[in-house]
């Protein structure tokens, strides 16, 4: 049986993304910080394997093609620039063969900071390094196309002329960084306008800002458009006065005790779908703890049901001693 497809699936109800790769993965000791390029899928493919595989098991219904920054230019910074289709193929098929029929496979298109506004070059440039990617991920069997991490709302939009051209569905998120605005001074209502208007099918935000100072803006595009949103937050707590996670001092090597709880994230996600939003997944700084509740939040997962035998005359675990069964700690409420 042929596996139902992004759109009918948001048709019936929210679909639950995965989380972040990138960073796990420099954490790990796979990914350089500082470059962030997604080679691991070439030299340490077990990894970038093992995390898809974590995010399957957590509930994730949707993974992502690593190809985040996977562009010739950006792959020209450490000197891989002729390792593009490679890299992208490997990417997608490592996806692939983890998602098995559970799972949609995302093919993915990032920002390439080669965008410029009111230059035609530029956009042509664009244009060119988005059709180059696209070619491999769609040969390679992707289920639909994810546009991402966009500040400039002129950027997501050549992402959305691209991603259509493939036939496929196209989600498109932009991005805000300290200010409430894109990077060409447009509102999270007029961005949500612009990309349903040009044909996306999916259109949100996503990354550098935590549920916080995400959750604002998604329900103004709520407002502004009837057609599906998506949201993927990053899961790191910042001040209201930098909310842009990339922007702190903190960023890259110190933001472990900014991390957000498990429990903070299943209440994103519950929020999220009461205000509206059709995919809810989340971003740097999400693991698949966070997708796990998540997905027992949004009603994706069972209970546990493994075999724990209780109520004998003293208690086995400092879990029972303190009635944290009673309380769950850490647990959705």
């Amino acid at each position: 049986m042929k596996k139902k497809g992004i759109l009918e699936r948001l048709k019936e109800g929210p679909v639950l993304g995965d989380g972040g790769y990138l960073l796990e993965l420099e954490k790990r000791g796979w990914v350089r910080a500082g470059p962030f390029t997604p080679e691991v899928a070439l030299t340490h493919p077990g990894a970038l394997r093992e995390l898809h595989v974590e995010f399957r098991e957590a509930g994730a219904e949707v993974l992502q093609a690593l190809t985040f920054y996977a562009s010739r230019d950006k792959l020209a910074t450490v000197g891989l620039e002729n390792h593009l289709e490679e890299l992208n193929r490997a990417a997608v098929r490592i996806a692939r063969e983890v998602a098995d029929d559970r799972c949609l496979v995302a093919g993915n298109l990032s920002l390439t900071w080669m965008y410029e506004p009111g230059s035609a070059s530029a956009a042509d440039r664009v244009r060119k390094t988005f059709d180059e990617q696209l070619a491999v991920q769609v040969d390679e069997g992707v289920d639909f196309i994810i546009g991402e991490t966009f500040s400039f709302l002129g950027e997501a939009l050549i992402a959305v002329e691209r991603g259509k051209k493939t036939g496929l569905p196209t989600m498109v998120t932009i991005c805000f960084e300290n200010k409430d605005e894109t990077a060409d001074g447009k509102s999270a209502a007029d961005a949500a306008k612009a990309l349903i208007d040009a044909g996306a099918d999916i259109v949100g935000m996503n990354c550098l800002r935590p549920p916080e100072h995400i959750l604002g803006p998604m329900e103004e595009m709520r407002k502004a458009v009837s057609g599906y949103l998506a949201c993927q937050p990053v899961a790191y707590r910042t001040p209201k006065s930098k909310p842009d996670f990339t922007s702190l001092p903190e960023f890259p090597y110190a933001l472990d005790p900014l991390q957000l709880t498990r429990k903070e994230m299943a209440d994103y996600a519950m929020r999220a779908r009461e205000i509206g939003i059709n995919y809810i997944g989340a971003c740097c700084g999400s693991v698949a703890m966070h997708i796990r509740e998540m997905a027992w939040a949004l009603g994706k997962l069972p209970e546990d049901s493994r075999i724990w035998k209780k109520g004998g005359e003293k208690p086995m675990s400092a879990y029972e001693y303190y009635d944290h069964d009673n309380v769950k700690a850490g647990a959705a409420s």
